[in-house]
């Protein structure tokens, strides 16, 4: 199936969506948080069967982050971005590790550096950060300087001769 036959078939399933193509081997589609793991399934019914990484987007000034599931199918030689916004202060989304047993391990890193919930996902314990007492370090108000002083101590600033 070509770019502009998938692209179609998608637009029929989901009107509302948001398509960018990039080119003619790769686009994104945005829709409702609604939509989101329906658009994902939907995505894996058409053989986008790789599932090459879920990562999050902070748009503080938005208040929102920006889901994107990075899909690829072989059989098409297509790469596809599937893209939701959900509320920052209040952040869950439905877990897809029922479609793709990696997306478990892809969902407990966007849980532990950005602090997004992933109902359903019963596995959300840390892989990297144990004992983290502060919040997500990849949200955008994070403040790393602050925290390695408050962890580490002061840094002392090297003076110019």
């Amino acid at each position: 199936m070509k770019q502009n036959e998938i692209i179609s078939k998608i637009i029929e399933r989901f009107p509302s969506a948001v398509i960018l193509i990039t080119d003619d081997k790769q686009f994104s589609i945005t829709v409702d948080e609604n939509d989101a793991v329906t658009a994902v399934a939907y995505m894996q019914m058409l053989d986008f069967k790789q599932l090459a990484i879920i990562t999050a987007v902070d748009w503080i000034e938005k208040g929102k982050f920006e889901i994107v599931y990075n899909l690829f199918s072989y059989e098409h030689l297509q790469q596809v971005f599937v893209k939701t916004l959900i509320d920052r202060k209040n952040p869950k989304i439905q877990s897809i590790s029922n479609l793709w047993e990696v997306a478990g391990m892809y969902e407990r890193d966007v849980h532990e550096f950005f602090g997004v919930e992933f109902v359903g996902n019963n596995d959300l314990r840390p892989l990297i950060l144990h004992n983290w007492q502060d919040k997500p370090p990849m949200r955008k108000d994070f403040d790393s300087e602050a925290y390695s002083n408050k962890v580490f101590g002061n840094f002392k600033k090297e003076k110019a001769l």
